[in-house]
């Protein structure tokens, strides 16, 4: 792992997917990455398991890892 980092979104006015985006942009921003594209295999396995993996394919621009990987962890 070369990095990681917990994004934590409480705001009841935003719906599941909104939180999952918005996380995904504080990642990015962090981290310094372009925006990953879902792919049709990304958005399966999210669907599936609450949790994706973005390899280069999903990327526009060079990344210097293997891959990001996002898992919803819902606490109740």
């Amino acid at each position: 792992m070369v990095k990681n980092m917990v994004v934590s979104n409480d705001n009841p006015d935003l719906r599941r997917t909104q939180k999952v985006f918005a996380a995904i942009d504080d990642i990015c921003r962090e981290f310094d990455l372009s925006k990953p594209i879902w792919l049709d295999s990304t958005i399966a396995s999210f669907k599936r398991f609450d949790k994706a993996r973005f390899f280069q394919d999903n990327f526009v621009e060079p990344i210097d890892f293997d891959y990001l990987e996002i898992q919803v962890i819902e606490e109740d």
